[in-house]
């Protein structure tokens, strides 16, 4: 990454001015009703459909790669039973004794054996939990009740972790199914794979009919995803750690649709983390692959898995929004995104989205 410029590399060189009334507070009424702007890296140029287009813009032998995590309803609402102040938390992972570990908000510090109780989606007290320890990260470790899983507990008392730029995080019943991918298997993430949440069955069964095909990874997305590039520079920038997987089966098949002469294209920033992350593990080989990944894709990258890329409109000065610039080059990216914003497209998680090829 030597040959990069100084401007590539300010995190200054990521923003840009967005109108606050084109951030998406809700999704279109038909998934694939959403905007699709398709930019072509070699001709530099930029074009406008929607993503029911698709199936005719995918050519036969491509195969497109999504990630099939599952949001879990990760935030929680209660009360500290000792002062009845609020809390709120928000559910990252539990460890094999079932201690789960949450980012913790309320007025002042809990002291281990404090308990919070929880209110249900419709304001009722439901289940307790205890403070075990606060962590050296500034998360806090908490004990279930006795005899009820995590999975239960989030099911019974959960909300979905909305971004906070969508109306300051506050879930409507829309939410629990619009903010989930059609083909969600895995559950473990607290933000969605965005880009997905355009593709349906049928958009899906249409690009099978038009010779293309789908495969499935697994990236769980966490807590990082909502945090900005905090440094001036990006070769300072720690990345957070997601856990991801791809199989032997989708390995090979990925392999089959290069020697086909077909494009892997990656649904999302979360499955390119995936394949690339798959591909430095194994040499530049296409293979099975799991563990955690901190792969920052900045400029300079050199890519191996992924010949193009759907994903949505990106935050500024955001980890994203560089990835997308290291695979399309950062003028074009702006480019795109100042006609974005000239066209009224549809910004963020429930947004209008993009092709990059």
């Amino acid at each position: 990454m030597d040959s990069q410029s100084s401007d590539e590399l300010s995190i200054e060189a990521y923003d840009y001015d967005l109108p606050k009334e084109l951030i998406a507070q809700h999704p279109t009424r038909h998934r694939t009703d959403a905007r699709l702007m398709w930019i072509d890296r070699a001709r530099g140029s930029i074009e406008h459909y929607h993503v029911r287009d698709l199936p005719e813009l995918i050519a036969t032998g491509d195969t497109l790669v999504v990630n099939d995590t599952k949001v879990v309803a990760a935030r929680l609402i209660g009360l500290r039973e000792s002062t009845r102040g609020r809390w709120e938390g928000l559910f990252l992972q539990r460890n094999d004794q079932g201690i789960g570990e949450l980012l913790s908000k309320t007025r002042g510090t809990m002291a281990p054996g404090e308990q919070v109780v929880l209110r249900d989606r419709e304001g009722r007290e439901e289940l307790r939990l205890t403070v075990v320890q606060k962590t050296e990260q500034g998360s806090v470790l908490f004990q279930p009740p006795d005899g009820i899983p995590w999975e239960d507990l989030l099911e019974r008392c959960g909300r979905v972790p909305l971004p906070p730029y969508i109306r300051d995080g506050l879930m409507v019943d829309e939410d629990q199914q619009r903010y989930q991918t059609v083909y969600a298997r895995h559950p473990g993430s607290v933000a969605a794979p965005t880009a997905g949440l355009h593709l349906t069955p049928e958009l899906i069964q249409q690009l099978r009919e038009k010779g293309g095909s789908l495969a499935a990874v697994t990236l769980h997305v966490g807590i990082g995803t909502f945090r900005p590039i905090q440094v001036d520079r990006l070769d300072q920038h720690a990345m957070h750690h997601e856990w991801g997987t791809i199989s032997e089966a989708v390995a090979r098949k990925l392999q089959m649709t290069r020697d086909a002469g077909g494009r892997v294209i990656a649904v999302g920033t979360t499955s390119t983390r995936v394949l690339e992350s798959s591909m430095i593990a194994n040499q530049g080989q296409w293979a099975g692959w799991s563990g955690q990944t901190d792969l920052f894709i900045r400029p300079g990258f050199r890519f191996q898995a992924i010949d193009g890329l759907l994903t949505n409109f990106h935050l500024p000065k955001s980890s994203l929004l560089v990835l997308v610039s290291a695979l399309a080059g950062r003028e074009l990216i702006l480019r795109a995104y100042r006609e974005a914003i000239e066209e009224k497209y549809r910004f963020f998680s429930y947004g209008d989205c993009m092709v990059i090829v």
